[in-house]
């Protein structure tokens, strides 16, 4: 009899022990699966925020602006030479050492001098000499600052353009909002071969002296 009630109780402790370590072992999956949870929408979490981020980042860094037009230049390439470009105005290739000085010009300046200005990182804003006297008031008053550069241009292809080191485009007149952008986006911008050159203490002088 007792060894009877020895067997029940031994069979009970068993009994009680697995489940015991059935409980502990639940308790161990849902903890991991608990922090495995955690893991994955943290880093879901992140991958969305870095994302919104990225082109947060990169729509305010490249705005898309009409019309633009890119090129490939290299930058360093010096002559004393007069130069033929393709593009008008040009936006790149081979130009004189000594760059133009930023500044506003009533008279035009030459290509190769304002191509070194561009790999310096200079916006160069041309305008059509037969403008207004009005518009070119207008212009003059809106492109101040750093790392520009304006001149009339003979021949331009549109009333207004804006170049900058592999960069144009062509205007619609003084009013046009891509002209904001444009040097907003291109002065000292990340295609400039020669970040942090100087825009100041070039040449300063123009076609006609």
């Amino acid at each position: 009899m007792g060894s009877n009630a020895q067997r029940r109780r031994e069979a009970r402790e068993r009994v009680d022990q697995m489940r015991r370590q059935d409980e502990t072992a639940a308790r161990r999956r849902n903890m991991v699966f608990g922090v495995a949870l955690i893991v994955v929408v943290a880093l879901a979490v992140g991958g969305i925020a870095w994302a919104v981020k990225a082109s947060t980042k990169d729509a305010t860094a490249s705005p898309s602006i009409a019309g633009l037009k890119t090129y490939d230049y290299k930058g360093g390439e010096h002559t004393t030479n007069d130069v033929h470009y393709t593009q008008t105005p040009p936006v790149g290739g081979e130009h004189d050492p000594h760059w133009q000085t930023c500044a506003f010009y009533d008279q035009p300046i030459r290509n190769e001098n304002a191509v070194h200005s561009l790999e310096h990182g200079a916006v160069w804003v041309t305008y059509d000499p037969n403008l207004s006297k009005a518009d070119i008031a207008t212009l003059k008053s809106k492109v101040t600052g750093d790392y520009l550069l304006v001149s009339p241009y003979p021949g331009l292809p549109a009333p207004v353009v804006a170049s900058a080191w592999n960069n144009q485009v062509q205007l619609d007149g003084v009013d046009d909002p891509r002209l904001e952008q444009f040097v907003t986006q291109f002065r000292n911008g990340p295609q400039t071969p020669e970040p942090g050159a100087p825009c100041t203490n070039g040449v300063t002088t123009t076609v006609t002296s």
